[in-house]
């Protein structure tokens, strides 16, 4: 079974803003089912389109299953099939050979920066960057497609 194993945090405005970061890139992103055991996900960038099926969380952990799309077939699914939608923009920094991918979130989001690390286990130890507040890591309201239905902005 295809699995992730990702850990999200909150970050601090100013410290982000202060860092040093490649180049972001703007995510377009709508579901096409959210409920609490699944979720099927599909992405747009200017580098392509992704469905992606996710499975329940268990701690970190759950099924995950991503497929690259024609990006013309990624925008007719975001346009006619799509639920809920949100806009971010990613930025992706190598620290200590892992990669964090921080999201600046758009729109009725605005103003909500994640950062995520996926690990190859639960218990892997990794150097949190100072920019980092703390773990939200299992906590529902911070799932991207919660955040399709119950935006930051009404928090």
């Amino acid at each position: 079974m295809a699995q992730e194993i990702e850990r999200k945090f909150l970050v601090d405005r100013e410290k982000w803003a202060a860092t040093k970061k490649p180049a972001g890139q703007l995510y377009r992103q709508g579901y096409l089912l959210t409920d609490v055991n699944k979720t099927i996900r599909v992405r747009l960038t200017d580098a392509g389109g992704w469905l992606t099926i996710k499975g329940k969380n268990d701690g970190a952990t759950r099924a995950e299953y991503e497929y690259s799309i024609p990006l013309d077939d990624a925008r007719e699914l975001l346009d006619a099939f799509s639920t809920s939608e949100l806009s971010k923009i990613r930025y992706e920094l190598l620290i200590d050979n892992k990669i964090w991918e921080v999201d600046e979130f758009l729109g009725d989001n605005e103003g909500l920066i994640v950062a995520e690390i996926e690990l190859l286990s639960e218990d892997e130890k990794f150097t949190l960057p100072a920019w980092i507040t703390r773990e939200v890591t299992g906590e529902t309201k911070y799932y991207n497609s919660n955040l399709t239905l119950l935006p930051f902005k009404s928090w």
